[in-house]
Formats: C-alpha cells, sequence, structure tokens
C-alpha cells in the first residue's frame, strides 16, 4: 500500500512540495485511504554509506536489515492494531550530497512515515536536514552529537522539531582518551590530525574539542591545521610532530587517511608510542589492511559483544548477536552492528506507542517519549545534554595481535564501569 499525501486529515509541508493543486483541491476524496485498506503499513527509509570511504560503517546493513525484516514480518501491534513495516534502504555513497538526496527521495516520493540514518555527520546531517525541513519525524545514530547538533546550527534553547539522534559526545571520547593515556605515563604532547570535515572541525574546535580539554588535563596539542579528506601527502605534519616530540597521535580520520599517514610515518621515521584515532580504526578489515603495523593501535569503542546489554526486539544479548552475524557472514563483528540494530529497536518501540500513525505529531510525540533498554545501552531523550539528544555509554581500547589474529580489547572503562575492561594498554613499539 502506498501512503496517501494526506494524513489524517492534517496537510503537511511535503504535501506542498510534492502534490499539484489540482490534488490539494481534493482533500475530502484521499482523507481516508487507509481507513480502507486491509492493514496498515509504515515506511521507513534507512541511509547509510554502503559504498565509497566511509563503507565500512555499512557493511554489516544486509545482515541486520534482512534479520530486522525477519522480525517485522509478523507486523507489530499498536494498540490492537496490526501494522506491517516496510524498510527502504538507500546508499549515500559516503557523499553528504548524495545523503540529502536520496533523503529527499525518500521523504517526497517513497513517502516514508519515519526516516532513519547512520555513519558520520556526513550522513546523518543531510538527511537530518532533509527531514526537518519535510516535517518528517526522523532517528539518527553513530555520529557524536556536537557535530550532529551544532553541524546543523542547533540552538540549545529550543532544538529541533522533527529530528532526533542517540550517541555519544565529544566530552565522552575526550575523557575516554585521556584516561587511557594516562595509563602509560608518556609525554604529555599529543599531534592532532583533524580533517576539514564536520567531525574533523568538531573534533579540532577550539571551544568544544579537544584543544582546551587536553590543555586543561596538561597535554599540549600540536594541531598543523586541518587537512583535506583524501589528503596523499601527510609530511607536513609527521615533520610538526617530530619536530615537537609528540609521543601521542590523536584525530578523527577516514581510513584511507590514516592508512596514508600511517605508511608516511613509517617511512620518514616517526614512531609516536600511543596512536589513539577515531573512526578510521575501528573497522577489523581496515585493522587487517595496515598489517604488523597496526598492532598497539587504539580507538574509541561504542559496543562490543562484552557490552552487558541486550536487544528489545529479539532479547539476543551483545554476545549473541554477533556470533550470529558472524556466523552467517563468516566476517568479524564491527561495532556499527548493535547500534543499527538499535536504531530498529526504536523504531519497532515508537510504532508500537504512538497514538495515531497517521499523524507524524504523534509519531514525534512517540520518540520523544522513548525509554527503551537496548542493545546499545538505554535511549531516552531527556533534555540532556540538548533536547534531541540522548548519551550512549563509551569506552577506549587496542587492537591487540594475538594467536588468531587482531582483537579490539578493552582497556579503559572510566567512563562507563559497567562495561569490563578486557586488557591494559600497550606502548607501540
Amino acid at each position: 500500500m502506498t501512503k496517501t499525501t494526506v494524513a489524517g486529515g492534517r496537510i503537511s509541508r511535503r504535501t506542498f512540495l510534492t502534490a499539484s493543486a489540482a490534488t490539494l483541491a481534493m482533500p475530502a476524496i484521499l482523507r481516508n485511504t487507509r481507513a480502507y485498506a486491509e492493514d496498515m503499513v509504515i515506511k521507513v527509509g534507512h541511509v547509510s554509506p554502503r559504498t565509497g570511504p566511509l563503507a565500512g560503517f555499512g557493511e554489516a546493513d544486509p545482515y541486520i536489515l534482512g534479520e530486522i525484516e525477519k522480525v517485522f514480518a509478523g507486523g507489530i501491534d499498536n494498540n490492537g492494531k496490526l501494522v506491517k513495516v516496510e524498510i527502504i534502504a538507500k546508499d549515500s555513497q559516503s557523499n553528504p550530497n548524495r545523503a540529502a538526496e536520496v533523503a529527499a527521495e525518500l521523504i517526497l516520493q517513497d513517502e516514508v512515515d519515519i526516516i532513519t540514518a547512520a555513519s558520520t555527520p556526513d550522513t546523518t546531517n543531510p538527511v537530518a536536514d532533509q527531514a526537518e525541513v519535510n516535517e518528517v519525524p526522523c532517528v539518527t545514530t553513530d555520529c557524536p552529537w556536537q557535530p550532529y547538533f551544532f553541524g546543523r546550527n542547533g540552538d540549545p534553547a529550543t532544538g529541533f522539531d522533527w529530528t532526533y539522534h542517540f550517541f555519544w559526545g565529544l566530552e565522552d571520547v575526550i575523557a575516554a582518551f585521556l584516561a587511557l593515556w594516562d595509563q602509560q605515563g608518556v609525554a604529555k604532547t599529543v599531534g592532532g590530525l583533524f580533517p576539514n570535515d564536520a567531525d574533523g572541525n568538531a573534533w579540532g574546535d577550539a571551544q568544544v574539542g579537544f584543544p582546551p580539554a587536553l590543555d586543561k588535563a596538561g597535554f599540549k596539542l600540536v594541531d598543523p591545521g586541518r587537512y583535506q579528506p583524501l589528503n596523499s601527502d601527510f609530511t607536513a605534519q609527521i615533520s610538526a610532530f617530530k619536530d615537537a616530540g609528540c609521543e601521542i597521535v590523536t584525530g578523527n580520520m577516514i581510513p584511507p587517511d590514516f592508512a596514508t599517514f600511517w605508511g608516511q610515518a613509517a617511512q620518514q621515521g616517526f614512531n609516536p608510542k600511543i596512536v589513539t584515532i577515531g573512526k578510521a580504526l575501528l573497522f577489523p578489515s581496515v585493522v587487517d589492511s595496515l598489517g604488523d603495523r597496526a598492532n598497539g593501535l587504539s580507538s574509541e569503542i561504542w559496543w562490543t559483544p562484552n557490552h552487558p546489554f541486550s536487544s528489545s526486539l529479539t532479547g539476543q544479548s551483545a554476545r549473541e548477536l554477533t556470533n550470529a552475524y558472524t556466523e552467517a557472514t563468516g566476517r568479524p563483528w564491527t561495532q556499527p552492528i548493535g547500534f543499527k540494530h538499535a536504531l530498529f529497536e526504536v523504531v519497532a518501540d515508537v510504532v508500537k506507542r504512538a497514538d495515531d500513525l497517521d499523524d507524524s505529531s504523534a509519531i514525534i510525540d512517540a520518540i520523544a517519549s522513548t525509554n527503551l533498554k537496548t542493545i546499545v545501552g538505554p535511549v531516552e531523550w531527556t533534555g540532556t545534554p540538548v533536547r534531541n539528544v540522548t548519551k550512549t555509554p563509551l569506552v577506549a581500547g587496542q587492537w591487540q595481535k594475538g594467536t588468531d589474529g587482531f582483537d579490539l580489547v578493552i582497556c579503559e572503562n572510566e567512563t562507563a564501569p559497567e562495561i569490563p575492561v578486557g586488557g591494559e594498554l600497550k606502548l607501540i613499539g
């Protein structure tokens, strides 16, 4: 069934953008289309990077979405009514312009009732912006909340009306990194690698990013300035780090950029003792591609099989979900698996609780009132840190080489003590 553009008699903004004058002149004919259907169908759009430099974030999408569709196959009970859920997924191609384009298609052509997105501000922000302007309920994840909120010019006093997000923030990753580094007593001179993109500009921001936090903790940050993504030469950055005696390197990089930097660092004789990089080192495939030089690299950790949470949809523990994934795909687990699953836990919970699924405002009310225990932890929008954001726990750890390859070992849980530590940070070299 295709959803009518006039829901519950209320004409939305996207109706004006897509409907003809003749259509708008006949609301009485269109108003009750759903009332005569045998089954109500809720369309859920999803945007993520399946291809391009951010494809690691979407690597598990086919499996997770396939399993979610199985769970949804029997419908969802909404106040005594059986509701079918149709998921329409589109590839952002790791491009924010493409993300905005496919989000507009989902909203204006596919006429989704809820739109979701995941994986860095390059995807979450353009999708959320399209949802906000078209008044479509939206839930996103896999992006630190500051690039998501302030990157969209969010005002903490008012927030957004149609877009909600769950993930951790820069304050959490900074705290996790500092706790990780303090274990080994290395020189407190840190080289910063921040790209000229939404993530990099937020991480390197002089007010809310790493610079003030490192300064307060007694670290000296050497920041050579923003580099352009897909950079082919990090000589200037490496020279600056060597001259300053940096024993720690941090930043937020896409996998191709880190591979280039790390290879050139070896060629130019730069050997830091700790390398803690956000984004690039999340994925086993990237780590494996670096060979032996991946041993000892460290990163933030959003989610692992050892996290003490379970799915509200399937009852699976984190370990059971990752085991099912690896058995079905033959691939190692990746951190986005948990958050992609949790995204649809939230969708299912909202569909169950919404007072009127024909009314997008009622769907937003259900999102805002979410209080759900998910496989990545509690999701509840309470107005903290800002109206449209709720935070999930974050720890940090290290890729350590074992007998069967590299393992991601949690080495610091000061920021989330409910998540168990698996080992200690080891210096590189």
